[in-house]
């Protein structure tokens, strides 16, 4: 007789059928073997299943048992096939009706004292299960988290033991209830940032239209207090966004007894960070910072410590709006569709070229320093903003009157009129963001007036400016003039753009020379 029970293997956010077949074997000598392409986690579930079976006062039969994981050329990994084999081995035992099993998927780890530990991944586990028509079982402190996928049959136990009681018929387990939504945390306020109007200016902008954000300044200017007050100017997560990143950050196992948040992602890793750390990967080929980031903010502070290699593996995502990890037997893929704000000083000694302090090796300093990140990194930067230091006399002066309650609802007007544009063309609130236009809303929605054109046309002579500068140039003009209200994108729009396209040295030098 050969028992099956349905499971999962999780490839980046989705989840693929896999089915579970246990068979006992009559040999002279008792063996368990589990073949599928299973990694050691997998291979280790023998020894597990055989304790805890051991620790509910269960013993293996006297036969060899073999557990087949379909289909064979499918990589499996991790820990929760654990439950499914166990449950195909209780059924081909005659402990559990094979009919029992029917209609039911099952993920979990177990102890050697037969309790189902945690494990990630439960969430698109469930949505996954739901698609295919079948109920999920899985451990009860997933159970909250699997919930939110919605209208799907859930198990949630705790241990081996009352899971059989309840298919038995002599305990009844209730379905787990969603966790809570969090109250997302008073973030730091815009208010306690005294000066820097300019870089103030810069972050709402870039806040209106999901643009990608530098600032560039002496250490203590306040370039991290500034970027860490973006989340707080960010309209919440909407409904399906929630479902996004959740599903991501379940795969990853950093969801605690399913309590979702709609405050966007923050995430802001260690220059000292690798490029599987930032992009995704390892062994198991788990989502990076980037991935974490997703409908979020990834801030990366003094950018030029980073590794080129880690930095330059966020162009392709910075255009895509997803990662692609590759790996010998498969492709696994992560979104990573996140709003790049980063942070350097002008030199390595911080000071730059100019004022009290100013570097002795300036302006060489300066230009090996920063070209220490890549020319197409710094193309897919739509605002460069430099933050002068913060004068004794700034920090005399009381708070500024205007926080962050002041400046989010003015992002908040910025972004409807994108969503009411979007809607007008049948696209999703989130390729409406002007940072994301394409296609048809691009020349639609971007197209300056003629003293507008003429100047952009001048200023990407003058600059070499390359096609994708051309393009987010306009994107960013297309922000401004929806923080005015203004419907059409006239050349102060473009002139105001074009001073945050600042990206090299000499480019910086060409618009000066332009503009005078």
């Amino acid at each position: 007789m050969v028992a099956r029970v349905v499971t999962l293997a999780f490839d980046g956010v989705d989840a693929r059928r896999v089915d579970v077949e246990v068979q006992l074997v009559a040999t002279p000598q008792g063996a368990f073997s589990i073949v599928g392409l299973p990694d050691k986690a997998v291979a280790e579930s023998r020894e597990r299943v055989r304790g805890a079976f051991a620790g509910i006062g269960l013993s293996l039969p006297p036969k060899k048992v073999i557990a087949n994981l379909a289909p064979a050329d499918l990589p499996k990994e991790g820990s929760h096939f654990d439950l499914p084999i166990a449950l195909a081995l209780l059924a081909s035992m005659g402990i559990v009706g094979p009919d029992a099993l029917d209609g039911w998927a099952a993920i979990g780890e177990l102890g050697l004292d037969g309790q189902i530990a945690g494990v990630g991944g439960s969430l698109p586990a469930a949505v996954s299960a739901s698609a295919m028509g079948l109920g999920l079982i899985c451990p009860e402190v997933n159970g909250p988290e699997a919930a939110w996928a919605g209208d799907v049959r859930l198990l949630s136990p705790r241990s081996l033991i009352s899971l059989i009681n309840h298919f038995k018929g002599q305990q009844i387990l209730s379905a787990p209830r969603p966790g809570d939504m969090a109250t997302p945390k008073k973030g730091a306020d815009l208010r306690d940032v005294k000066g820097q109007e300019g870089a103030k200016r810069a972050l709402e902008i870039a806040a209106a239209g999901g643009h990608n954000l530098l600032f560039i300044g002496q250490p203590g200017s306040g370039k991290s207090m500034l970027a860490q007050r973006l989340p707080g100017l960010l309209p919440p997560l909407t409904p399906a966004e929630l479902l996004e990143t959740s599903m991501v950050w379940s795969v990853a196992g950093l969801i605690e007894r399913g309590a979702l948040t709609r405050e966007r992602p923050f995430r802001s890793p260690h220059h000292s960070a690798s490029m599987a750390a930032l992009t995704g990967g390892g062994h198991r080929a788990k989502p990076g910072e980037a991935s974490l980031a997703h409908n979020g903010v990834l801030f990366l502070d003094e950018l030029p410590e980073y590794s080129p290699q880690a930095l330059d593996s966020l162009r392709q995502p910075l255009e895509t709006g997803e990662i692609m990890v590759a790996r010998a037997n498969a492709h696994i893929r992560y979104p990573a569709q996140f709003q790049l704000i980063a942070a350097m000083n002008p030199c390595r000694c911080g000071m730059g070229g100019a004022g009290k302090g100013a570097c002795g090796k300036a302006p060489r300093c300066q230009r090996d320093y920063q070209n220490r990140v890549s020319g197409p990194l710094f193309d897919r930067i739509d605002l460069t903003i430099e933050t002068p230091p913060v004068t004794p006399a700034d920090m005399a002066l009381p708070p500024p009157q205007e926080g962050t309650e002041q400046v989010a609802a003015r992002v908040a007007r910025a972004r409807d009129i994108q969503i009411a544009r979007g809607d007008a063309l049948g696209i999703s609130a989130k390729e409406a963001l002007n940072a994301r236009l394409s296609g048809e809303a691009l020349e639609q929605f971007t197209t300056p007036d003629a003293d507008g054109k003429a100047l952009l046309t001048k200023a990407a002579e003058a600059t070499g400016m390359s096609a994708r500068g051309w393009t987010r140039t306009l994107r960013l003009a297309r922000t401004i003039a929806d923080l005015e209200g203004c419907p059409n994108i006239a050349r102060r729009h473009i002139a105001e753009a074009l001073m945050y396209r600042r990206t090299t040295h000499r480019a910086e030098q060409a618009f000066t020379a332009m503009t005078a």
